[in-house]
């Protein structure tokens, strides 16, 4: 099996819709999306390798030095299949961009260090 990093990715605009619903749907939301979740996690979790979990505020490390950046990652998971389209099947119609705000997730394959890279 190979193994594959999953980025949920959302956009300030996406968030911005979240934000514009009352507290009420808010919460009512969150509950279904957290259930929704957890049902899929159940679902896949002979493919989920590492949990994951979300991401928080980006610093970026280049040959200028550290900057504060944005990106659209918002959290990760790592899965195994047997191909990119295999894993990449596993997160159809998930919560994070069905219930939730998210937009999507991207799909990429873990490849090994070549040889007298470590």
């Amino acid at each position: 099996m190979k193994r594959f990093m999953a980025v949920y990715t959302g956009s300030a605009d996406a968030r911005s819709k979240w934000d514009k619903l009352s507290e009420a749907e808010r919460k009512e939301r969150q509950a279904k999306g957290m259930t929704a979740w957890r049902d899929w996690a159940a679902k896949h979790s002979a493919s989920i390798v590492e949990g994951g979990g979300p991401l928080g505020k980006t610093k970026r490390a280049d040959a200028k030095g550290i900057t504060d950046v944005r990106n659209n990652m918002a959290a990760y998971v790592i899965v195994q299949a047997e191909s990119q389209e295999a894993a990449a099947k596993i997160f159809v119609n998930h919560p994070h961009f069905t219930v939730f705000p998210g937009e999507a997730v991207e799909v990429m394959e873990c490849l090994p260090v070549p040889d007298g890279g470590r």
